[in-house]
């Protein structure tokens, strides 16, 4: 297989997951609805794929969660912009929990923050500064730690 074939692969196995599993695991948590497994996705991706592949991946998750319902347009900002974070602090430390790391800035902090005036431009929604940073720390963490345990069991079987 070519790596761009296995690259596409591992981006379509990953989409997969996430917009399955989030008609089972999704908490509503006032405008947002919390996934934890969509922040396990992004560290696993970002270790796995790197930082660029990692934010197509959250965004195509994103954008079938929305389309089928089971998100909301909160996901893009956030999902995103950790995705991202943990793929670039990955590429510069080599270490996984550096990627679950990425995740939770990324995510929890600059992704809840970004999500206000989307919200507001998107969702029609006036929100305060930090309204979605407990929800959002809450699901990252959890889904961070998540998958930063995955990749540790997939580096020790031999994965990458």
């Amino acid at each position: 297989m070519t790596y761009r074939t296995s690259l596409l692969t591992k981006m379509a196995v990953l989409v997969a997951i996430g917009t399955l599993s989030s008609h089972l695991l999704s908490i509503p948590t006032g405008l947002a609805k919390a996934f934890p497994i969509q922040h396990a996705i992004n560290v696993i991706a970002a270790v796995l794929l790197g930082p660029l592949p990692a934010v197509l991946v959250a965004f195509m998750i994103a954008l079938l969660r929305t389309l089928l319902g089971v998100g909301t347009l909160l996901a893009f900002p956030g999902g995103m912009i950790g995705a991202l974070l943990a793929g670039l602090l990955y590429q510069r430390i080599r270490q996984h929990w550096s990627a679950a790391v990425g995740e939770v800035v990324g995510t929890g902090i600059i992704g809840s923050l970004a999500a206000v005036p989307f919200a507001m431009l998107f969702m029609g929604q006036v929100v305060g500064a930090f309204a979605f940073l407990p929800a959002f720390l809450v699901s990252t963490v959890c889904g961070a730690a998540i998958g930063w345990m995955v990749v540790g069991l997939l580096k020790k079987g031999g994965l990458k």
